[in-house]
Order: C-alpha cells, then sequence, then structure tokens
C-alpha cells in the first residue's frame, strides 16, 4: 500500500494582525511536526473577513521549505485557466516543487454574484472546469499550446518557466457529483477529493469507477484523498467538551440549536469525522485506510477556528496517532 500522507487545512479567517501570525506559526509547525502539507480554502467572502489563497501561498512559500503548499480547492470561475496555470506554474518554482492544486467548479452562488462573476448552470460550471483543467495540463507540459473548447481558448500560450514537478503539479478535483463531476474527475484529475462518511465514499468510488472504464483510464491511476474535521485529545473528557462546543456554537461561534440530541448528533458526527482520543483516531485512519484513501487533509473541528488549540492538536495526532501508520 502507498505511504499514507496527511495534510492540514489551515483557517485563512482574519480577526486582527495577531491572525497572520498565528497562521504562519501554524504552518510551520504543522512543517516542524511533518505534516506532509498545508491547505487553503480558495472562499472570497464566505465565513467573513479572510484572506486570499493564492497570496498566502505565495507568502509561505518563502518561510517555508519543506511542507507542500495546497488549495482545498480552488474556484475554477475565479481566474482563467491560462492564467491560473501561469500563476501555479510560477508558485511550484518559488516553492521548489511544492505546489498542490485542488480545483472545483465553483457552488457558492452569493460568493459569485457579490464579486461580479456569473453563475452558471452546474453543468456549464462542471464543462468549464473541465476544460480549465484540460488548457493547464497543456500549458504546463507543451511549449505554444493552443486550445478551442465551448468556454475557453488559447493560442500557442507560453507558460515559461514550466512547474518544477514533472510532468506537471498533482492535480485534484473535489466533489461528490455523480452525474457531472465525477466523469470529469475520472478523465483529468491526478486525485480525487471527497469528504463524507464511508459508505458514501465507497458509493462515489464504485461510480468513479465505472467512468473510468468507460474513458479507458485505470481507476489505480487516482489517488483518493478525503477532506475531513479532526481533533484528537488524550482525555476522553476533554474530547466530549470539544464536541460539545461544536454542537452547541455554529462556525462564528453564535449560539445555535440543534434538532437532535447531543448523543445522536454526536453519533452522526463521528462517521464523517476524525475525533476522539488517540486510540479512537487511530481506528478511525485504519478503517478510512482499508477503503483504499492514502491521503488525508484535516480541518480543525473546532468552530471558530483558534489556531492556538489545533496546534495542540495537532501535536498529539503526529505523536500518538500519525507516528503508527505506515
Amino acid at each position: 500500500m502507498a505511504k499514507v500522507k496527511f495534510g492540514i487545512q489551515i483557517s485563512a479567517r482574519y480577526y486582527d494582525v495577531k491572525d497572520w501570525s498565528e497562521l504562519k506559526a501554524t504552518a510551520l509547525y504543522c512543517e516542524k511536526l511533518g505534516y506532509d502539507s498545508v491547505w487553503f480554502g480558495d472562499h472570497l467572502t464566505t465565513g467573513g473577513s479572510r484572506l486570499e489563497c493564492w497570496t498566502v501561498l505565495s507568502a509561505l512559500s518563502l518561510i517555508t521549505s519543506a511542507v507542500g503548499l495546497g488549495t482545498m480547492v480552488l474556484c475554477n470561475n475565479w481566474r482563467n485557466p491560462s492564467l491560473l496555470a501561469k500563476m501555479a506554474a510560477t508558485l511550484d518554482v518559488i516553492s521548489d516543487g511544492r505546489l498542490e492544486l485542488g480545483i472545483g467548479a465553483g457552488w457558492n452562488e452569493t460568493e459569485h454574484e457579490t464579486y461580479g462573476y456569473p453563475f452558471p448552470s452546474p453543468r456549464a460550471r462542471v464543462e468549464r472546469l473541465k476544460e480549465g483543467v484540460e488548457i493547464i495540463k497543456k500549458m504546463w507540459t507543451e511549449d505554444r499550446p493552443s486550445y478551442k473548447g465551448k468556454h475557453y481558448w488559447i493560442r500557442e500560450a507560453i507558460c515559461d518557466p514550466k512547474p518544477v514537478q514533472k510532468p506537471y503539479p498533482p492535480i485534484m478535483i473535489g466533489g461528490g457529483g455523480e452525474q457531472l463531476t465525477l466523469r470529469v474527475v475520472a478523465s483529468c484529475a491526478d486525485r480525487w477529493n471527497f469528504g463524507g462518511d464511508i459508505e458514501q465514499y465507497k458509493h462515489k468510488w464504485e461510480i468513479l469507477e465505472n467512468y473510468c472504464k468507460k474513458v479507458g483510464r485505470d481507476p489505480k491511476e487516482i489517488e483518493k484523498t478525503c477532506f475531513t474535521s479532526m481533533d484528537v485529545q488524550r482525555d476522553i473528557e476533554a474530547s466530549l467538551q470539544v464536541m460539545r462546543d461544536v454542537y452547541n456554537r455554529d462556525y462564528d461561534g453564535r449560539p445555535v440549536k440543534q434538532s437532535a440530541l447531543f448523543e445522536e448528533w454526536f453519533e452522526k458526527f463521528k462517521t464523517r469525522a476524525v475525533v476522539g482520543t488517540p486510540e479512537e483516531c487511530l481506528k478511525r485512519i485504519r478503517e478510512l485506510t482499508d477503503a483504499g484513501i492514502t491521503y488525508f487533509i484535516f480541518r480543525s473541528a473546532r468552530q471558530t477556528p483558534n489556531l492556538k488549540k489545533m496546534r495542540e492538536s495537532l501535536q498529539i495526532f503526529a505523536e500518538d496517532v500519525k507516528s503508527q501508520i505506515n
């Protein structure tokens, strides 16, 4: 089995100047603890005040030296794919080959509207995603590629220098849409990312395998990745207190009333997260690796991300869980 990798999505939400210092400290701590990558979302307004993904990655590329730099996941609609190919190649060069490109079709209609971007139908957005990835690959691997699609075109476009990674940085497509997105994953992606319970994951993978067969591709060429919430505490009561906080508050820390009792909510939450004591988390990771997942990308399970507390959990996971894998 391939080596199991672990990445961390760090919140780019921003409340005051101290948040950037905490973000930098968390990225450096992930590198120190031996995590494979750090990832940032590509939202413009969702979740309130936040820093822009590409600018953050560019800054971090100069203060880190080993950890991968990932996008979880880029909205294809924010940037013309030819410009994105150039931006991504540049980041791969200045980071000495550490870019990990995640991309999706885009889903947040409000963000599109407020920033003045069209929000076409799901089919059109996925068509644009496919064309975008095809253009990016061409620009990364050909000298003067041309392409004419329904939504995008290039004419002898030069992308020089090329990315450091060969043949190109891994492209991960996020999503589980069974009629549209998984078809694009089958034809274009090096990695597939999905977050859900294990039965959902297996169901989506079966559909993806069938699409691979239709396009004549070996499904083993696509790496299985999982995006999920994580929090680990050595003390059972401490872990339960974290979960009660998650249960009682929304992402902005405001009180929320759940429709289910805590015990019912928590049992369901655990099916799509890695939370609890080190022993519980290790058991969960092994269940997921048995399903073929080889790359985990974690976000903090805590609402209102507190990067200092997140670092405490990351240390426990590195020492007591990650060290037991591979």
